[in-house]
Parts: C-alpha cells; sequence; structure tokens
C-alpha cells in the first residue's frame, strides 16, 4: 500500500517550511498567491488526500484545452448564484476565488447573479441571467427552499453549495456538495465529556441551512451516543445573526453550561461578546466552538476553537460536480462531502 503524501513531502519537495506549505493549503493569510499556487500545484502533482480527487478535474481542464484552447469564454456562461451579501471574509469567498480562477482556465466564463430578498420573494429570476446563455448553474448559499426547487425546475446543470433544510427531507433535486458538518463535532464533544464536561448546549437557527442542521443533528448524537442527557435550556434557536434575540436568549438562563456549540464561527462570536458585556468572567468559564475558521476566530479573544473548512478542496469537488453534470446529464443525484478539521483554541483549553 501506497504511503499517504504528507504536507512535511510537499515541503521538503520544494524545498520551503512545513509552515508555509500549511498555510498555502488552508488557505490561510500571510503567503504570497505565486507560492500559494506553486504550492498546491504541488500538491495535485503528488495526489495529497485533500487533492487526491483533482486528476479528473484536471483531465476535463486538458479536454477543455484541446477542443477550445481556453479561449476565455469559449466553452459558454456559468451562472453562479448568490445571495444579495456574501462578506469578503466568509468562506464562501474564499471558495470562490478559487472557482474563478479555475473556472476561467477551462475556457467557461463566471457570471455572478444576486439574489435578492426580493427575487426570492416573488420567485423571480435575477434579471442579468439568461437561461439560452448558461451551461450550468452554481447556487452557493441559496437556503431558500422554494425559490431552490424553482432553479432546480429550469432543467439546467445544476449544483448547490450546501442548500435548504427540510428535516427529514433531500435538500434539492439536484447535485449537493457540503463541508464535513459531523466528525469533528462528534470528536469534540466526545473528548469533552470523557473529560468530565457534560453540560453542553447549542446555538444556532438550526433551521436557517442545510450545514446548520446538520450540525445540530451531530450535536444532539454525539450527547446521545456519549450517553450525556441534553439539557433543552441550553439550546438556543434564534434567528441567524439577530444580536438582540440572542441576547435575550443568554439573558433568559439561569446557568450557563460548560461548553456551547455554535452554528458558526459569527454566532459564537456574537454569543462571547454578549457574554461579555454581561460579565466577562464568563469567558473563562463557559467554552465555545464555532465552525468556519474565519478570519475572526483568530483574531478575537479569547481566539476561538473551531472547525476549519478547506475551501481549495471544496473549489475542486465543485468544479468536478458541476462539470460532470454538464457532460452527463442524466446522472443520478450525487451529494459529496469534504473533510474538515477541528481547530483548538483558548476558547476551550482552559
Amino acid at each position: 500500500m501506497n504511503r499517504k503524501v504528507t504536507i512535511q513531502d510537499i515541503a521538503d519537495a520544494l524545498g520551503i517550511s512545513r509552515n508555509t506549505v500549511s498555510k498555502a493549503i488552508n488557505n490561510s493569510d500571510g503567503i504570497a498567491d505565486a507560492t500559494r499556487e506553486k504550492i498546491i500545484q504541488k500538491a495535485v502533482e503528488m495526489g495529497y488526500k485533500q487533492f487526491s480527487y483533482v486528476s479528473s478535474v484536471l483531465a476535463m481542464k486538458q479536454e477543455e484545452e484541446t477542443q477550445k484552447k481556453t479561449i476565455p469564454g469559449s466553452a459558454g456562461e456559468i451562472a453562479l448564484f448568490t445571495p444579495s451579501y456574501l462578506p469578503n471574509n466568509h468562506f464562501a469567498s474564499l471558495f470562490l476565488d478559487r472557482v474563478y480562477d479555475e473556472i476561467a482556465r477551462m475556457g467557461y466564463t463566471l457570471i455572478a447573479h444576486r439574489v435578492s430578498i426580493e427575487n426570492c420573494a416573488k420567485k423571480k429570476l435575477p434579471q442579468s441571467f439568461h437561461a439560452e446563455k448558461t451551461k450550468g448553474i452554481l447556487c452557493v448559499e441559496i437556503f431558500d427552499a422554494d425559490y431552490s426547487d424553482m432553479l432546480c425546475a429550469l432543467g439546467l446543470p445544476i449544483l448547490f453549495v450546501d442548500g435548504p433544510c427540510r428535516r427529514g427531507l433531500r435538500s434539492v433535486q439536484a447535485d449537493m456538495l457540503l463541508m464535513d458538518n459531523t466528525t469533528e463535532i462528534n470528536r469534540f464533544i466526545r473528548d469533552k465529556i470523557e473529560a468530565g464536561l457534560t453540560r453542553i448546549g447549542f446555538i444556532g437557527d438550526y433551521d436557517h441551512c442545510l450545514s446548520f442542521g446538520e450540525r445540530y443533528a451531530a450535536y444532539r448524537l454525539a450527547m446521545l451516543s456519549s450517553g450525556a442527557p441534553v439539557d433543552e435550556k441550553f439550546i438556543i434557536n434564534t434567528p441567524n445573526r439577530d444580536f438582540d434575540a440572542l441576547g435575550d436568549a443568554l439573558d433568559a438562563l439561569d446557568e450557563m453550561p460548560d461548553i456551547f456549540i455554535c452554528a458558526n464561527d459569527f454566532v459564537a462570536i456574537d454569543a462571547m461578546q454578549l457574554l461579555a458585556q454581561k460579565d466577562r468572567t464568563l469567558l473563562k468559564k463557559v467554552r465555545f466552538l464555532g465552525f468556519d475558521d474565519s478570519h475572526e476566530s483568530r483574531i478575537f479573544y479569547p481566539a476561538l476553537s473551531t472547525v476549519h473548512i478547506h475551501s481549495q478542496s471544496m473549489a475542486f469537488s465543485a468544479l468536478h460536480l458541476l462539470m460532470t453534470r454538464i457532460k452527463e446529464p442524466s446522472m443520478d443525484f450525487r451529494t459529496i462531502y469534504v473533510a474538515t478539521d477541528l481547530v483548538l483554541r483558548d476558547s476551550t483549553e482552559f
């Protein structure tokens, strides 16, 4: 059996530090674009685990280069549907940076279409969208179930990165790409329960999207399988990013749990800020785990433990799913999960 390629192997092959390779693969700050590109290319060539499936994408790219000579736009348009507002520090922004580059190299033009609240309410396509010019659709954070159904009914190749939460039902009638929302939360909770921290709660609007719902389900399943009771008062399900509602819910608690598992980093940071306003010593008593490994999670005090999403791997997986759907539109729907990694920092390590 062949030995798995490690970050150290890539560093040795390029004659650079292991830390530099790790930063490039995890899309961290503080590394030049040219260096990042060189490292990613070497990781692909060596078959590093996060990029082992990239060969199929590269093969498709080479085929497009032969047939189209990668003239920008010669292969057609890919429509990107996103909400009206997508923060620059959001995981999806890092993911889309890679998608834009790779789509262009394959000869396609990626055209962004912002889906407004009004578009969703009236089930209207953005005025900039032209179905007759579109080879495929990439939906990033389109969480309105009815709107998603309308897009699926267009009959075009379509991929959803995350999607609406429908309890007990498939999110969308289309291909889906998600990060692994379960494994690292399960591991974290099991470790903490073994350490004697059994009072664990959850904060987040678990009906907001499929990923939030899966993270909540992972929390409950980990508690159940570990034999720890779930105290329902420690489950806070307020509308996503509603700071006032979250503050009221925290104020209503007569005691705090040992740990809050949060739907993402921004939910965790909001909750930590609210507790700090209430009593700063609470941040030394209540542990917080986020999800996404956002830039804010690293600079917030105390630094937030979180789950890292590999945006590079997500981008390559998205390209593979969408390009193969374009080539074989009659295939059964597929759902792919990309592995995530637990990152422990000060918010849980005391």
